[in-house]
């Protein structure tokens, strides 16, 4: 499908998560289902950088991680957050500019000089 691995993307949308956590602990609601969402994908895109799957079969190794879920997680979140993944990695295979702005470190017009994050007003609306 790609000459993108797993891996070396997997690898940058880890530092990618690091944004998303920023704006998620800045957040009024309970925001435990996003941690939860979170730590799912943490975990898979970790398991990828280590396994490094081949392209080929990417989708399958992400299917066996499903199906090997543990107990305590819900195989539907382990799907869902697999199916995510699967998602940004075709992205990145098919648009150069997805993956060019994760190489980047995936800039953010929410992430300020400290490598904090800023909510902007537009996310405290549709977060409200």
């Amino acid at each position: 499908m790609s000459d993108v691995r797993p891996a070396d993307l997997c690898r940058e949308l880890l530092l990618a998560l690091q944004a998303s956590e920023g704006r998620r602990a800045r957040r009024k609601r309970d925001t435990t289902p996003d941690a939860i969402g979170l730590g799912i994908k943490r975990a898979l895109l970790e398991r990828a950088v280590a396994d490094d799957p081949d392209p080929s079969t990417f989708e399958a190794w992400l299917l066996e991680r499903c199906l090997a879920a543990d107990d305590d997680v819900s195989v539907g979140a382990v799907r869902m957050m697999a199916v995510d993944v699967l998602a940004e990695w075709r992205l990145a295979s098919a648009l150069p500019e997805f993956r060019d702005w994760l190489h980047r470190g995936a800039p953010s017009d929410d992430a300020r000089p400290d490598g904090d994050v800023d909510v902007k007003d537009s996310d405290r609306a549709n977060r409200d």
